[in-house]
């Protein structure tokens, strides 16, 4: 290991310590801390020894970004839950299907359907999460707010796939109102007792507003930059 390589691994270790006290004093704060929220470390375009010093300082969880990305890299990295973050074509699911504990960017009920045959296919129910276009952005994938309880409805008629709650990305600079409103979209279903729909998990937040989004109910944030530093600096 050169000297470069221990400068990085000390600082993924001393970004880790920030973002476990940012996120413990959040939930002081906001009235949380009898709650768990989990850390998501998001791996696009870091290398997997960056990644394993991660988890050797208390990761428990990635999140892949790229399908072609993950099978290159997924057999070096040490014992982790994986989920699937990003946008998932369905002629990929099968490449993943049998590895990730959990697909977050479920944005359609054709992309469900599929998870949902390949789940069965490999024995298996895949925890899935519901990707919620909340600020209607054109450039960004996800379902509209109001659109998400019916396909919610429908998506839980399917065998081998479980939903399990939310995901969302903010506009950058959203204001609380955009947090409020995905809080309440996501109690407004948990309280519809949906057979099969669990509603536990709301995974919101990232490197720029983690702690904006644990005020607002978020119990899985996903940090990529503020853990790894800018993607330039991620390889070793």
């Amino acid at each position: 290991m050169t000297d470069f390589n221990q400068d990085k691994f000390h600082f993924v270790v001393e970004n880790y310590r920030e973002i476990c006290y940012n996120i413990q004093n959040a939930k002081i704060r906001y009235g949380r801390e009898s709650e768990t929220v989990d850390i998501m470390a998001v791996t696009k375009t870091v290398s997997p020894e960056i990644v394993n010093a991660a988890i050797d300082c208390g990761v428990t969880l990635l999140g892949e970004n790229r399908v072609q990305e993950y099978i290159s890299k997924k057999d070096f990295y040490k014992p982790c839950d994986v989920h699937f973050i990003g946008h998932l074509q369905t002629n990929k699911v099968k490449y993943i299907i049998g590895d990730v504990k959990m697909i977050q960017s479920v944005d359609s009920i054709k992309l469900a359907g599929e998870i949902s045959r390949l789940a069965l296919k490999n024995g298996r129910v895949m925890d899935i999460l519901i990707e919620v276009n909340i600020g209607g952005e054109l450039s960004k994938s996800g379902i509209d707010r109001q659109s998400v309880l019916p396909v919610i409805s429908e998506i839980s008629n399917l065998p081998g796939v479980r939903v399990r709650g939310l995901m969302a990305i903010p506009p950058i600079n959203s204001g609380d109102e955009i947090y409020i409103a995905l809080r309440d979209l996501f109690e407004n279903i948990k309280i519809k007792d949906i057979p099969g729909v669990s509603m536990d998990i709301l995974s919101v937040g990232m490197s720029g507003d983690y702690e904006k989004a644990v005020k607002y109910g978020s119990n899985l944030v996903r940090i990529g930059t503020k853990l790894f530093g800018a993607r330039k600096y991620m390889e070793v």
